[in-house]
Parts: structure tokens; C-alpha cells; sequence
């Protein structure tokens, strides 16, 4: 895989690596507490080897550990700055798509617990990305007025002995998606918080057919 520079010319410190002979899908990696944008380059390779990548690092600080918003609290968000950080990494993707030249339309989110949370904050915005795949993610925010979210689709992976994702609250997530449209995918492990090698590999058969 080609590496780029990392640069923040954009607002988020980011990497943006394109894919040789690539599809035409850009990759959106969103990391976990204490993760940044090298964390999930490895899952994207093995997701889709031929898709470009696109990783900002979040820019809420706890306790120096990278985040992409607020918390007060373990599984208790701050809804404003999540709803402020959502809006404020929406743009980042657009001003992205201008300097790098792809189509917003290609871009298929993959988030990884509090990158997955803000994830699914991204796809409740109907003018963003079409596609998701999401780790160990949770409810977070529900606008009050459900959006128009058909034709898009999600591929929700939750671990059944999580000690920090209640498996309700995951289970409302694919509810509340899919009562606003979308195609949901719902897929369970025997794991805890940390990501399996084949529920990997099921989100790389998801999307070779999304």
C-alpha cells in the first residue's frame, strides 16, 4: 500500500492513501479511544486491499487519549459536542473529496467503537456516505426527526461479552437505522470489546456485495 504524508492542511491530522488500480472506493477510518490514523490500516487492507483511504484522527483529547468527541462519563456522551464534532467531520470529508478528488458517494465508513459512534452519527446525515461498517458500536444520537435513509446499508459487528457496549445498545442502533431505511446487517461474536479476525472477514464479504 502506498503511504501518504500525514498532514492537517484540511483540519484533522489525516492520512489520505490512494489505492493503485483502486475501484474507486474510499475507505473512511474512524479509530477507537487512545487510537489514531495509522490504528486501523491494517483491517482496511484486509477489508478491501483495492480501495483508497481516507483516516483523520480525532481531535477530543481525555486524558491525552485521541477521541472524536465528549464523554462524561463510560457509555454517557455529551450529545452537543457529539452533534458539533459530527458536523465538523461531515466537512472534513467534503473539503477531503475536493483536494483528493473522489466522490463523496464511494466513501463507505469503517469505525471502530468511539470512531463507529461517531460513524453512526455520519450516516443519520442523509447527505453522507452510503455505506458503514461498525465495530462495537452503540446508540448515540437519535435526531428528532428520523431521516430518509434508504438505499443505504450497515454492517453493525458487536461482541456478546463486551464489557463496555451494552448488546441493547447495539441492537437499538440497527433498530433505528432501519426504521429510517437502511439495509442493516447485524453480526454477533463470541468476543469482548476487541475485533476477531473473521468478523473481519465477514465485513469483507458484506462489502464485496453491499
Amino acid at each position: 500500500m502506498k503511504r501518504a504524508t500525514k498532514n492537517d492542511d484540511l483540519g484533522f491530522i489525516h492520512n489520505f492513501i490512494p489505492a493503485k488500480n483502486s475501484d474507486g472506493r474510499i475507505l473512511l477510518l474512524l479509530h477507537g479511544t487512545g487510537g489514531n490514523e495509522d490504528d486501523l490500516l491494517t483491517i482496511a487492507q484486509m477489508i478491501d486491499e483495492r480501495a483508497s483511504i481516507l483516516a483523520p484522527r480525532g481531535k477530543v483529547l481525555e486524558s491525552g487519549m485521541p477521541r472524536f468527541f465528549k464523554r462524561f462519563a463510560e457509555g454517557v456522551f455529551d450529545l452537543e459536542d457529539l452533534k458539533f464534532r459530527t458536523n465538523e467531520l461531515a466537512g472534513f470529508i467534503r473539503k477531503a473529496g475536493e483536494k483528493y478528488e473522489f466522490d463523496l458517494r464511494s466513501v463507505v465508513t469503517v469505525g471502530y467503537s468511539n470512531g463507529a459512534n461517531i460513524g453512526a452519527s455520519l450516516l443519520l446525515k442523509p447527505e453522507s456516505m452510503k455505506s458503514a461498517i461498525l465495530f462495537r458500536a452503540m446508540i448515540s444520537l437519535v435526531p428528532d426527526k428520523i431521516p430518509d435513509l434508504s438505499g443505504k446499508s450497515v454492517f453493525i459487528s458487536g461482541g456478546r461479552f463486551d464489557p463496555f457496549i451494552p448488546q441493547n445498545k447495539t441492537i437499538e442502533l440497527g433498530q433505528t437505522l432501519e426504521k429510517a431505511g437502511a439495509e442493516v446487517k447485524m453480526n454477533w461474536e463470541d468476543s469482548a470489546h476487541a475485533l476477531v479476525e473473521k468478523e473481519i472477514v465477514k465485513a469483507k464479504t458484506w462489502i464485496r456485495s453491499s
